[in-house]
């Protein structure tokens, strides 16, 4: 067992016969399905929902793949992902955040974390939920092992929501798998001029659902939003709220669409990042969704 794997989170391992009956329905099922972590196998029955994307998503990305992580485990989804860096991690980070049950599946063995970056969100996913393998302990990392994970990763799943994806992704052989099994497949809507959404819309050009809010994949589940408490601001955070509805600005654009000078402006951003009403990234601020 790697260094990072949490204390009373032993391995365990479901022969085919035993796996959750959404998996067994899958073309190529796998023969074991090895289990860390402190839930039981029941999660893995649970109605649950697959969120994958780009490795190298961008801030956008990255923003959507975290509200649909947090506010659809809020409504009661387990959320599965492939604990890679970006769409992935932060899908199982927002699980986190909304104290929900998140399924991290590997392309490598069960003892390992992979990427070694994620080790520390491999153990928070451990202390609520499960990390699972095909893969027994000591099975290294290999490139064609990850595209075979991935038919997991969809058929754990009764949907699958694809953030972004280039031309030839990962992910859009996630969807193939999902589309393949039988499940609904949905995709966010991408700047046409964007590399990172050649792939989700030609998945909708193809009939995919697209994906505008998480209230399109609860329908799908006959579930509800989940509410949360409106954090009270100030009247300089609320006008710059106003203006970050309209898409992200720079600090530049927010003065000169707010008139606040720098020494408000600067206070107003940091009390909406301290209330979670908005991030930066690459300069830029964004309203959380």
């Amino acid at each position: 067992m790697s260094a990072a794997a949490v204390e009373g989170s032993a391995v365990r391992s479901l022969r085919r016969n035993d796996l959750p009956e959404l998996l067994r329905q899958i073309h190529d099922p796998p023969r074991t399905l090895f289990l860390r972590g402190s839930a039981s196998a029941d999660v893995l029955e649970q109605a649950a929902v697959a969120i994958v994307g780009a490795r190298a998503c961008s801030p956008y990305g990255s923003q959507v793949a975290r509200m649909l992580g947090r506010e659809l485990a809020a409504a009661g989804l387990v959320i599965i992902s492939g604990l890679a860096r970006g769409v992935d991690g932060e899908a199982h980070r927002g699980a986190l955040e909304a104290d929900g049950i998140t399924v991290a599946v590997l392309g490598c063995g069960i003892d390992r974390d992979y990427p070694a970056a994620h080790a520390e969100l491999a153990r928070r996913i451990c202390e609520r939920g499960l990390i699972v393998s095909e893969y027994e302990a000591g099975v290294e990392p290999a490139p064609w092992r990850f595209p075979a994970r991935n038919r997991i990763i969809a058929g754990l799943a009764a949907a699958t929501v694809i953030v972004e994806a280039r031309e030839r992704s990962g992910a859009l052989i996630t969807a193939d798998f999902a589309l393949e099994d039988g499940r609904e497949v949905f995709a966010v809507p991408g700047e046409i001029t964007s590399t990172l959404a050649t792939g989700t819309n030609r998945l909708l050009g193809q009939g995919a659902t697209p994906l505008t809010s998480a209230d399109d994949v609860l329908e799908l589940f006959g579930l509800a939003a989940s509410q949360r408490p409106t954090p009270r601001i100030g009247a300089n955070a609320a006008s710059v709220v106003e203006r970050l509805t309209e898409g992200a600005a720079s600090a530049d654009e927010l003065a000169r669409a707010t008139g606040l000078e720098p020494g408000p402006l600067a206070a107003a951003l940091a009390e909406l990042e301290l209330a979670g009403l908005a991030t930066e990234a690459d300069g830029r601020y964004r309203g959380v969704i």
